[in-house]
């Protein structure tokens, strides 16, 4: 029997001592808007898009500061090797499946042209994890139709997680997972800031939570522990702190670290990418260095807190070849993460 989906902090797993931001997810970022178009016929497919929106691409804004931080290139993130070279966003930031991610970005392609009708040249910026252990992939079943869906219906309020989107068929640390976001407010060169992080997890290793190992041989012993193919993870995060590219790869680069903290493995095929923005106004210029480590605290437990969410918020699924991904067992998690004292007290 599938149990109810929850967010890890629901649960008394709270990342950090930070404060998070009304949502607690990407979109408490202002301007910052995420979809999912999700592909599911309960058989072979479990896949989909999920797309994040900076609603400050527009008339008169057409790039946002960017940088990528690529913890493992075993992956296909279309368009990044323009961002590293210019520093700049200019299209939204879509996330599927491996071998759908060129369709995905040629869809892209046809939203920015519709919005720039006098362009010539256009960077849509398109990652993926491999969801062939429970899907179909080879069927590529994602359309332009997909995609703009995504990306059109995109809203500030807070993202779905879990089994939605591109992280429908996805698989991490030995159970079923998907996207997971969450979010935190600090002070940044005496001026309030706020970190949203959205992941699309499907990495090996052992599940670890707050520090206490949660093996999926152990919670689960009947568990099939294949590996699935082609474990990675996507990381997008967005800030409004004033940034430049270099100091964004840095923040990047810390997200990508925080997948250590809940088990990650860094497998041979694990593509691990970080894409990290500003969404601030020109105007101010990018904060000092000496100023930026309440920012990079406040990435590590965003990123650590919404990994964890993408894994309990997911729900056990069967899917092509009849294999199964099973969520993580709250009861047993809650109660070693009790035994050892990692429990915040629940409302």
């Amino acid at each position: 029997m599938n149990q109810l989906s929850r967010r890890a902090r629901d649960l008394g797993l709270v990342v950090g001592s930070l404060s998070t931001g009304r949502h607690n997810a990407i979109t408490d970022v202002a301007g910052i808007r995420v979809g999912h178009t999700t592909i599911d016929d309960g058989a072979d497919l479990h896949t989909g898009v999920t797309a994040v929106v900076p609603s400050q691409l527009g008339p008169g804004r057409w790039t946002l500061p960017a940088a990528i931080y690529s913890g493992n290139g075993h992956g296909k993130l279309v368009g990044s090797t323009q961002v590293d070279e210019l520093g700049v966003l200019e299209s939204p930031i879509v996330l599927t499946a491996t071998l759908s991610v060129f369709r995905a970005a040629d869809a892209v392609l046809s939203y920015l042209m519709d919005r720039r009708r006098d362009n010539l040249s256009f960077n849509p910026l398109v990652g993926e994890t491999n969801d062939g252990h429970l899907s179909d992939i080879r069927r590529r079943p994602i359309t332009a139709e997909h995609v703009l869906a995504a990306i059109t219906q995109a809203s500030g309020e807070p993202p779905a997680e879990g089994c939605v989107g591109a992280g429908t068929g996805t698989t991490a640390l030995g159970f079923k997972a998907g996207i997971g976001t969450s979010s935190r407010t600090v002070q940044v060169a005496d001026r309030p800031a706020t970190v949203g992080a959205l992941v699309q997890s499907n990495f090996g290793g052992v599940l670890t939570a707050l520090g206490v190992p949660l093996p999926v041989h152990e919670l689960i012993p009947d568990a099939d522990l294949a590996e699935p193919p082609g474990n990675s993870c996507m990381i997008v995060v967005s800030t409004d702190v004033p940034l430049d590219a270099r100091q964004l790869r840095r923040v990047a680069k810390r997200a990508v670290f925080a997948m250590g903290r809940v088990g990650a493995s860094y497998s041979n095929t694990s593509g691990d990418y970080a894409i990290a923005f500003s969404t601030l106004q020109p105007g101010p210029p990018p904060i000092p260095d000496e100023e930026i480590n309440p920012l990079f605290a406040a990435v590590l437990d965003a990123v650590e807190e919404a990994l964890l969410n993408s894994l309990f918020t997911a729900v056990t699924t069967t899917g092509a070849g009849g294999r199964t991904s099973h969520a993580v067992p709250h009861r047993e998690a809650i109660r070693r993460l009790s035994a050892a004292g990692r429990l915040a007290a629940r409302a």
